[in-house]
Parts: structure tokens; sequence; C-alpha cells
């Protein structure tokens, strides 16, 4: 068997993990491994920032379901991707991060573009390695590709130093993964007894109600959730990323929970008798004041890691498990409860009625609910969206109508402003052929807006709508509400570019709107035209985001549009 260098058993080994595409910007350390990709078939997206290619890997790793890959060289690189890893990491999404380092005999010198990327890493990750044996690195890469992908997914960084990857051995493929400590197959199974008691609470209850989280969607557990919903009759609701795992517009569902969530969403889980958790994590936007959270429910939790049962909230239905398995089991249990809680859905309606999703659109001035609204009814709400952090974030969670699994795509739990656009890019790369729409904000979207030079170059056809308030909105929302109105730092308008102009700068189609007749015809335009387009959409400079749980507040201590 003929010896390859360390750089090109790492891209060999990509290969074999079926890898296609890899997001990522050249350097020092990393040039061996670089010059081993130029030729290897793999297809490179080089990024203008490496958060950016952090951020494409996550987009890609959430719209496929398969770790997103990217590549970046020593020091100042490396830790230009940790607010993508640490995105990643905190909503659970599958990527695997290849970052070069200074050769193993000057680790800790102080050598020219070191950093401890290891230390600086670690919190932000699922698992870190650092390569100082060429013999190990095969074995390296198939366990990163295995942690990032199973159990609950997550980032996984390779720090390849460059010396290992001008080394030379034998190259052979690992055909398994056994990792001593992790075992994730053992805790996918659930515990038949705990089904059982499960069953019968539900059995039981007369109040029941369903909160589900992204764990539900990246267990690939939707079809059996819909059967659950469909068998029992029991109404539910998502959390922001669990958007899209059950139809929006199906009369059982109340959309979305928490501070920015429905009225009745919110009614429902402060009066309910059981609260099914699903793959979520009792989040602090979710929960409200913990003390006063589903004060008269008891809590059922199934989620795939143990350690995140009992954290937060006291749970009485434990359950450890694959969210796909244990609801494949339940369903075998369920039974019929529309007649049993047949009260408590007729007040469910009620609430529906008397709190609906609402905004002022009786001005000319352009709302951004409007402009979402269109979004989803022109691209008959199966679109691939992503979001930059903010206001335009809730309410396109409020006004998209999601209807599909791995179709809203946004940072949920780190908040990352910037992540909507390269997260997109990502997103795109991963479904090919599939419409990527980017909602964005004018504060998200400078963050990271040099990645328009990528989408231009590789003529990725994502389609972004910048909604320009001329402020960090929510930042101005709770200086309004909660700060007396002192507006420290929130507003953008008077040094806001011109973003038509950056667009067509980078080679983008790019459309302004100004006047809300224009807003569906430029959606229009945007959808029919093949390569990437920016629309540029001048709304009201003073909208708040209504439901709101104020912070600190219990769930149903909502306020709400006059």
């Amino acid at each position: 068997m003929s010896e390859l260098t360390g750089a090109q058993i790492l891209i060999e080994s990509l290969k074999q993990e079926g890898v296609e595409y890899v997001f990522g910007l050249p350097g020092g350390a990393i040039l061996p491994t670089f010059d081993a990709l130029y030729d290897s078939g793999l297809k490179l997206i080089l990024v203008r920032h490496e958060q950016g290619a952090s951020h494409m890997a996550d987009g890609f790793g959430r719209a496929t379901g398969r770790p997103g890959v990217c590549m970046v060289t020593s020091g100042p690189a490396a830790t230009n991707t940790v607010t993508g890893l640490a995105t990643a990491c905190m909503d659970s999404s599958p990527m695997v991060c290849i970052t070069g380092q200074v050769a193993t005999h000057a680790i800790g010198s102080d050598a020219f573009q070191e950093a401890d990327v290891i230390g600086i890493t670690q919190p932000v990750t699922k698992h870190n390695y650092l390569v100082r044996d060429i013999r190990q690195l095969a074995r390296t890469v198939k366990e990163a590709f295995y942690i990032a992908s199973t159990g609950r997914p997550g980032p996984v960084l390779i720090d390849f130093p460059v010396d290992v990857s001008r080394a030379k051995c034998e190259f052979e493929y690992p055909k398994e993964v056994n990792i001593r400590g992790y075992q994730p197959h053992k805790v996918a199974i659930p515990n038949g007894q705990q089904i059982d008691r499960a069953a019968e609470a539900i059995r039981a209850s007369k109040r029941p109600c369903l909160y589900v989280g992204g764990g539900a969607i990246a267990s690939g557990a939707d079809k059996e959730l819909f059967e659950l919903v469909e068998k029992t009759g029991i109404p539910i609701t998502t959390t922001v990323l669990g958007l899209g795992i059950f139809p929006e517009t199906h009369p059982l569902s109340l959309r979305m929970l928490g501070m920015h969530g429905t009225v009745y969403a919110n009614y429902a889980v402060q009066g309910s008798d059981l609260l099914i958790s699903v793959g979520a994590r009792f989040d602090d936007r979710v929960t409200g004041k913990i003390d006063k959270f589903a004060p008269h429910a008891k809590i059922m939790h199934i989620d795939i890691d143990p350690s995140s049962i009992s954290k937060t909230v006291r749970v009485d239905y434990p359950i450890v498990g694959d969210v796909k398995h244990v609801l494949k089991e339940l369903n075998k249990l369920a039974k019929d409860k529309r007649e049993q809680i047949k009260e408590w859905t007729v007040q469910i309606e009620e609430w529906k009625k008397k709190h609906p999703l609402k905004y002022n659109n009786t001005t000319d001035q352009i709302r951004q609910e409007y402009v979402i609204q269109q979004i989803g009814e022109l691209t008959n709400h199966q679109a691939v969206v992503t979001t930059g952090v903010g206001q335009h974030q809730m309410w396109t969670a409020q006004w998209y109508q999601f209807s599909s699994p791995r179709s809203m795509i946004t940072s949920g739990g780190l908040g990352t402003m910037g992540f909507g656009f390269p997260a997109a890019i990502g997103a795109q790369i991963g479904r090919p052929g599939e419409t990527v729409i980017c909602i964005d904000g004018d504060g998200s979207f400078q963050m990271t807006m040099s990645e328009l030079a990528t989408a231009s170059y590789y003529k990725i056809p994502v389609k972004v709508f910048i909604m320009d308030n001329a402020h960090h909105g929510m930042v101005r929302q709770w200086q309004e509400l909660f700060y007396n109105r002192r507006f420290s730092g929130s507003q953008l308008g008077p040094s806001n570019p011109d973003f038509v102009k950056i667009g067509e700068a980078c080679g983008v189609y790019s459309l302004q709107v100004s006047k809300k007749d224009d807003v569906v015809p430029a959606i229009e335009k945007a959808l029919a035209h093949q390569g990437p387009v920016l629309v540029h959409c001048k709304v009201a400079q003073e909208d708040n985001v209504y439901p709101m749980v104020p912070a600190g507040s219990a769930l149903d201590q909502v306020m709400d549009m006059a």
C-alpha cells in the first residue's frame, strides 16, 4: 500500500465520509491540505471571512442533516470560526471544522499565527481533537463525523498541525467507530416502562399540550409526531427551532410559544395539566419565569441527551431516547382523546379567536410582517428560509407559516447576528434546485455581507431580503419599552450603506423597495431570477414585535397590540 501525506489522508478521509463541498479559506498552516484539495474532486467554496465558512457549514448541516465541513488556517482564522462553532453547538447542528495549526514542536511557543484552538473551542464544541500523530488521523476524522452526527448532533473541531499534514504513512480508513464512554446507540432505544408510564399519563390527562423543539427535526420524527397528533387530537406548539416539524396551517397547531410566541400557545402551556416536551430544552425565551412556568402541569420530557432532562425544569416523566423511536412506541399505545379533551380544545379555539396574530397594515409604510407574509404566499410556504437575529427573525417565525422540517434555519440559542446570509449559502449548496431565502435585518446583514462576493462568484441563487428599518430593531424596541426611549447605540439610519450599490458592485442582481405596492412585484422578480438576488426593503423604522412576554414575566403575562 502506497504512503500518503497527512494532507492527502485528510482529504481522502473526507471523501470516504461522502463530503462533496468544503467551505474555507487558505493560509500558511493549512496550505499542504489545500494543495491536496486542489485536484481531489472535492469542491471548494472560497469564503471572504472564516466566520462565513463556519456559518455556511452550519447552514448546510441544518438543511441536510449531514455534517457541513469548513476548513481554515491557524491562529486568527481559527478564532474567527469560534462564533460559528458556538452557534452550531447551542442549536445542536452537525458540523466538522478543520483548522490548521503550527508544527507540533512549536505548539506553546507563541509561534506565528498560533492560538490555543483546543482550549478556546472546548466550551463551544461537542468534541475537539489535536492530531499529533499522522497514524491517528484517519481514525480521528472517522470519529469526528460520527460524533457530529449521532446522539445530540453538534460541531466537532480537528486541529491539524502543519508538520503532521506533511508527514507520510499508509492510508487505511476505519470501517467502524468504537469510542469508550460515547455509546449513543445505547440511549437511543427508550425504556419500555417509561413509555408505559408516559402513555398512561397521556390517557389520564384532560388538558394536554405538546411542546416540540429542534431535537424532533434532528431525529427525523415529523411523520411520527404528525401521527401522534392525528391519533390523539392533542394540540401542539413548537419552539423557533422546531418550526416546520408540524404544518402551522393544521387546526391543532398553536404555532410558536415563548417570548414572541402566540398568546394562545402561551395560554395553552400555562393552562395544561400535562406538558409533553419533545426534543426541546426549556430555553429561558420559552419558559419565561421558571417558577411560574406551566404551574398546573405534570412535565414529560423526551430527549436523547440525558443531561438535558431536569436541567432547567423539574420533570415528572423522563424519557431518554431518540425522539423518533420514542414516538413510534407511544403511537402504538396512543388513543383518540378528542372527546375527553373537548372542553380544553374549545377553550383553545376561543383563545385563538380572541388573540390572533395581527399587525397594522393600514398605513403606506412597508411592514416587515407584510413582506414576510407575501414571501410565504408566493413560495407556497415551501422555501428554505434563513434569518439573522432580531425583529425580522421573530416576524419570520410568526408570519412565514412553515410547513416542512429543515425549512427554518436560524440561530436560536446563541442569537448570532450575521448568521442568516452565509447560512443561506450553505443551505443552498446542500439543497440545490430548491428555493432558499434569507430574511435579514440591516444590522445583521452588515456583519457578514462580504459573502455577497462568494454568492456572486459561485452563482449561488440565494435570495436575500434586507429589512432596513435603520435600527438595531430589537434593541430599539427594548429601549422604547424598558429604557425610557433612551436610544443608545441602536440607530443605524444615517450610516447605513446603499445596499443595492453594494450588491451590484459584487455582481448580484439588486432591487430596492420603498413602496408597499412594489413589494409583491419585487418578490416575483427575485424568485424568477436564476442567480443570487438582493432586495433592499425600506420598512417602517419604529415597529415592535408583538405578542411579547417581558423578561422575567410568566408566559401568560403577555404584552400585545392594542
